[in-house]
């Protein structure tokens, strides 16, 4: 039975440029350990060859070392790997591909279909019918050749794209690189290997979107898997089992907290977080000072200890009590400036935000000149009340 690995979107030489370095780096450098991981999983299941629908790179601009990186990771499978260029590395005239092959590290076993021509794999079963990107966007459907194209009896026929199949978009979104979603009917595939969507996505029973191998944005769409596809015999439906390939877990949580409790559960929820967590969080509410101390501890805990954790606090008012106030001994214009600050945060806007940051400064520096409200905020006012 011919048995096929279908991936898509390895943006090799992505630099996520938002995030710092500490973390860009080791983001950028899965992607590559992603391809070796995917090239194991091909000898693990002994298929006849490893399908890439495009986005093998993320720009046309990436280095020799990048390059070579790339055509090392996939030696584990030495069967057939054939590549197709999508929007990311449209195979210009003079392009990554073009680059790759002056360098002269692409194997022989690994095929750059950059053309829309037949490729024959007899000793895989497969006829791949390619879609490349010959262009970043395009508005004619690449995929349109397969319809007149033949292939041998007896090889599946399957096609390679990379773009948009038409409908699955919200209403009034025209996408570029369209796929006509009766595709697979018209040329009679067996099966078709899309990229460009990065989460897991099926489509029908033979067109598929395998997404990208290495979860590369917060967006929850079933990112890190690549699709292992059975097809017994032309005409046969296609077998499909969906596998794991992330190293890393991207999540995007948004919280708000309106009582003691939703406060305590998110620290539990941070500290249960794996260590190859990519964490995005935001959160929302009101804190007294005590439970905002809590809430920086425990990020800067887990910035220490997770991948990476971005978190969006522009929308937390701190809160002081009375007790807290108190607690902070401070009077005159500094007791004034705490009072204006607490009334300005509950507005809207820049002078709000404003308010709010400075408000956590002037606390925080209070509570680290005054070590006993720091470390017990309810000491102090038992204190003064202790007879002398």
């Amino acid at each position: 039975m011919p048995t096929f690995l279908h991936t898509a979107d390895w943006q090799i030489g992505r630099q996520f440029s938002t995030f710092d370095p500490e973390d860009a780096h080791p983001l950028a450098d899965a992607r590559v350990q992603a391809v070796q991981r995917l090239a194991e999983l091909a000898v693990t299941h002994q298929v006849d060859a490893v399908l890439v629908a495009g986005d093998v790179f993320d720009m046309q601009a990436v280095s020799e070392r990048t390059i070579r990186r790339l055509f090392a990771a996939m030696a584990p499978f030495s069967g057939p790997w054939v590549l197709i260029s999508g929007n990311h590395d449209a195979a210009l005239a003079d392009s990554v591909w073009t680059q790759a092959q002056r360098l002269g590290v692409v194997p022989p076993h690994v095929h750059l279909a950059l053309r829309p021509e037949p490729l024959l794999l007899p000793e895989a079963g497969l006829a791949v019918l390619p879609a490349p990107l010959t262009q970043r966007h395009t508005y004619e459907d690449t995929t349109a050749w397969f319809d007149a194209t033949e292939t041998p009896a007896g090889l599946l026929r399957i096609g390679l794209a990379h773009g948009s199949v038409q409908g699955i978009l919200a209403e009034g979104i025209d996408a570029t690189n369209p796929i006509a979603p009766e595709r697979v009917v018209r040329a009679h595939l067996d099966y078709l290997a899309l990229g460009d969507w990065h989460g897991c996505k099926r489509i029908d029973a033979r067109t598929w979107y395998s997404g990208t191998p290495e979860p590369d944005r917060f967006k929850a769409n079933e990112a890190g898997h690549a699709l292992l596809v059975r097809i017994a015999a032309p005409g046969a439906e296609p077998e499909v089992t969906v596998l794991d390939t992330a190293q890393f877990n991207w999540q995007l949580w948004q919280r708000a907290l309106q009582v003691p409790s939703d406060l305590d559960a998110l620290l539990a929820d941070l500290a249960s977080l794996p260590s190859h967590t990519v964490l995005s969080l935001s959160v929302q509410g009101e804190l007294a000072l005590a439970d905002h101390q809590r809430l920086q501890e425990a990020l800067g805990q887990a910035r220490a200890r997770l991948r990476h954790l971005q978190a969006e606090l522009g929308e937390l008012r701190l809160q002081p009590t009375d007790d807290d106030i108190a607690s902070l001994r401070a009077d005159g214009y500094l007791a004034d400036l705490l009072a204006e600050l607490r009334a300005e945060q509950a507005g809207q806007g820049e002078e709000a935000d404003t308010a709010r940051e400075a408000l956590a400064l002037l606390t925080t520096a209070l509570r680290q000149r005054n070590p006993v409200a720091a470390a017990h905020p309810s000491v102090l006012s038992a204190q003064e009340g202790a007879p002398q």
